[in-house]
């Protein structure tokens, strides 16, 4: 059977989506060998133009760009879309809603993930759109019955300047690891059985060395997700 199109929509930033291009198919060259590799299209965005929406609170022209790339990787040929991004899953209803193929949910494979490791209790890292508004927690607790935890508002704003100021501009630096670990560390404290990485470029900075509990990566498992679905 030959394998499902992935129907990626990326630049949001582009440093992640080059992970899931990168991730997708190694995974798929380790399940089938060889030469092979992964179908897939991507619709990649400028993201300076989604920044500007996002921070300016325009989230109904944002929908309508995500619905826009959605349906250009359907009239493609993709077989399913995804969406290479936490925060922007907070219209992944509406371009569900818009599009007759599937759309595979970033917070979905992570919660299974979490859930098969016997844990409950998770704390949050992202940026302050997917920390503080309920489209992404809400998902965690209704759907998969998960405890979430976010970091303290000084925190949050830690989090979310050094992945907009630095993460996204492909900056690493180690100053930031070392902040990311101190958050990470009170979240632990506060009772957080596990950390889920859940902004698509964090897994660029901190990774299970950086954290006393173990980290769920979402670009990772996002991608490991595609992987099976296309694998069938």
């Amino acid at each position: 059977m030959p394998q499902k199109v992935i129907g990626l929509i990326g630049g949001l930033s582009w440093e992640s989506s080059a992970e899931y291009y990168r991730i997708i198919n190694e995974q798929v060259r380790a399940r089938l060998g060889g030469l092979h590799s992964a179908r897939m299209l991507m619709w990649s965005f400028d993201f300076a133009e989604i920044e500007a929406l996002q921070s300016s609170d325009r989230w109904q022209e944002a929908t309508l760009e995500m619905i826009g790339a959605a349906r250009r990787l359907e009239r493609g040929g993709a077989d399913f879309v995804v969406i290479c991004s936490n925060t922007m899953h907070r219209m992944a209803s509406e371009v569900q809603a818009a599009i007759g193929i599937p759309l595979l949910h970033i917070a979905d494979p992570t919660a299974e993930r979490i859930r098969a490791a016997g844990l409950g209790r998770v704390g949050l890292l992202g940026t302050a759109f997917t920390m503080e508004q309920d489209f992404y927690k809400g998902r965690l607790a209704e759907r998969h019955g998960l405890e979430v935890l976010v970091p303290e508002a000084e925190d949050r704003a830690v989090v979310h300047r050094i992945i907009y100021d630095e993460l996204v501009q492909g900056r690493v630096e180690a100053r930031s690891r070392q902040a990311y670990r101190e958050v990470i560390a009170r979240l632990v404290a506060r009772g957080a059985e596990a950390v889920i990485l859940g902004c698509t470029e964090i897994m660029l900075l901190v990774g299970s060395e950086d954290s006393a509990v173990p980290l769920f990566d979402t670009t990772g498992i996002h991608a490991e997700a595609m992987v099976e679905r296309a694998l069938g």
